[in-house]
């Protein structure tokens, strides 16, 4: 009954809460046991798991660290980002761009992707591209969106994201991340860029992109909510079913 909390994501979760969190008890010889210990510790109140540099998650998840950005030693390479990004955001609020006939806004964040990755393969020594999984497919989901390699061969992960005008100082989760270790992204030890992207707030067909700015994963804080999850194939299992009813027609 335990199989899906002995998987190995759950026991770099468990290591990566010893690592961060001094009290919480260290782990028995029982698996049962220590999942039950962590469990319960996560279950007490005010046990959201605030406040836990993400450069210390990636790090336990994936064996990578995150270099922080250093705006003087990083000045040249930042300046041509910024060039890169003005005229990403000026080709997306052309009004003939495929991004105005989206739908919805949340469907404009892959032309967005689309539009960062081409300009900066137009830099000279830079390559650009969708980061492969630890299998070597292309996977557009989750963190990070795009790999970027610089002319002196560093690597640097980009995450876009949107956000509407207004909206900046918001509470609402807006940065995921999942670790798997069959689909995970990261596989350097590099720096790490959220671009975030203020929007007016329209539709898509109606969307203009007002500004942008790059933020340091280094110094990122996260939290880590306890909450249990079942999709519609685990709960609709023929065992769990006792009764059943159809409407007459």
């Amino acid at each position: 009954m335990f199989d899906a909390l002995r998987s190995p994501i759950f026991q770099i979760l468990h290591l990566l809460l010893l690592a961060v969190i001094p009290s919480l008890p260290a782990a028995t010889s029982s698996k049962e046991s220590d999942t039950a210990t962590l469990i319960h510790w996560l279950l007490e109140d005010d046990r959201d798991l605030k406040g836990i540099p993400f450069r210390d998650v990636l790090a336990a998840t994936t064996g990578k660290k995150i270099h922080p950005v250093d705006p003087a030693k990083d000045a040249a390479w930042l300046a041509q980002l910024g060039k890169v990004l003005d005229r990403a955001i000026s080709s997306l609020n052309e009004p003939a761009h495929p991004i105005h006939h989206a739908g919805r806004v949340n469907e404009a964040s892959r032309f967005i992707e689309d539009a960062i990755m081409a300009e900066c393969k137009k830099e000279p020594g830079w390559s650009c591209g969708i980061p492969p999984t630890a299998a070597g497919a292309e996977q557009r989901s989750g963190y990070p969106d795009l790999r970027l390699v610089l002319a002196d061969g560093s690597v640097v992960y980009l995450d876009p994201k949107l956000y509407a005008k207004g909206s900046q100082t918001s509470t609402l989760r807006t940065f995921y991340y999942e670790p798997k270790s069959a689909t995970g992204k990261v596989h350097d030890d590099a720096r790490h860029l959220l671009i975030g992207i203020e929007h007016n707030g329209k539709d898509a067909q109606n969307l203009r992109l007002l500004r942008w700015e790059l933020v340091d994963v280094s110094k990122l804080l996260v939290q880590l909510k306890a909450e249990f999850q079942a999709s519609n194939k685990a709960m609709y299992q023929p065992d769990n079913i006792v009764l059943k009813g159809q409407v007459p027609e």
